[in-house]
């Protein structure tokens, strides 16, 4: 079993919610989004989950030790499934549609809403274009996303990332490494050979999924020279993308 964050919702009962909520103090909700999909033949198809989740927990901590902003962060339960039709033709891929995922995460956002939480941010990691959409649809009032297909956070990211051939590829891999290794067939990633495929490039020309890209394997990058230290620098990059999110949100900057 995974470890829980001490701010994880698992970790409170109703009466140290309520006690929670009744510091004053902004309650955030963070909500990891992810999906069902391939990531090569060496990492878990709950990849974008597990990154997403990642996220959440050092996002949290930071959030919580923030001075002058009063916020209190608790870590909502995941959302696992997404729009994972690049994928289509491969093991393992589960796609919903576009329209039930937003329904289900406005309804997400609306409980926790009425339960008290002054912002709700949902995490995404599935950097499908429909999905993505699909997760931004579900914004408003109190409502956020913290993704890094927006080109401000993109650019903090790594050279692979911003390349675009980073699908189960050093990038990924080096996260899942740094955050859950047991999920890295390890032996099967240093093996694998670079495969020099830009999905945003691949996406641009109308080729709208991975085995019209060519990606065989369901990976894009060089997953091979990942490590986990790469993938600690990641994870604080991307919890720092979700504090000035919502910090923003908060203080209407």
């Amino acid at each position: 079993m995974r470890s829980r964050s001490p701010y994880d919702i698992a970790n409170f009962t109703t009466e140290s919610f309520a006690a929670l909520l009744a510091t004053g103090n902004h309650v955030v909700a963070l909500v990891a989004v992810g999906s069902v999909e391939p990531h090569g033949p060496h990492l878990s198809l709950i990849t974008d989950t597990v990154i997403s989740e990642a996220v959440a927990a050092r996002a949290a901590v930071l959030i919580a030790g923030l001075s002058g902003h009063s916020l209190s962060p608790v870590i909502a339960p995941s959302v696992n499934y997404g729009v994972t039709d690049c994928a289509a033709g491969f093991a393992g891929a589960l796609s919903i549609s576009a329209e039930a995922l937003t329904m289900y995460l406005r309804a997400v956002a609306a409980a926790l809403r009425g339960a008290g939480c002054r912002v709700v941010c949902f995490i995404n990691n599935h950097l499908e274009p429909e999905h993505d959409r699909a997760v931004r649809a579900a914004a408003g009032p109190g409502v956020i996303v913290a993704c890094p297909l927006t080109r401000k956070w993109a650019r903090t990211l790594s050279a692979e990332f911003k390349s675009g051939q980073c699908h189960a590829g050093e990038y990924e891999t080096s996260i899942i490494l740094a955050a859950e290794p047991s999920l890295v067939q390890q032996s099967t990633q240093a093996a694998l050979p670079v495969v020099p495929i830009s999905l945003s490039e691949g996406l641009a020309a109308g080729k709208n999924t991975f085995a019209a890209m060519g990606m065989a394997h369901a990976y894009a990058g060089n997953p091979a020279a990942a490590t986990a230290a790469e993938g600690h620098e990641m994870i604080e990059r991307l919890a720092a993308m979700v504090v000035t999110e919502v910090v923003s949100e908060i203080t209407g900057a």
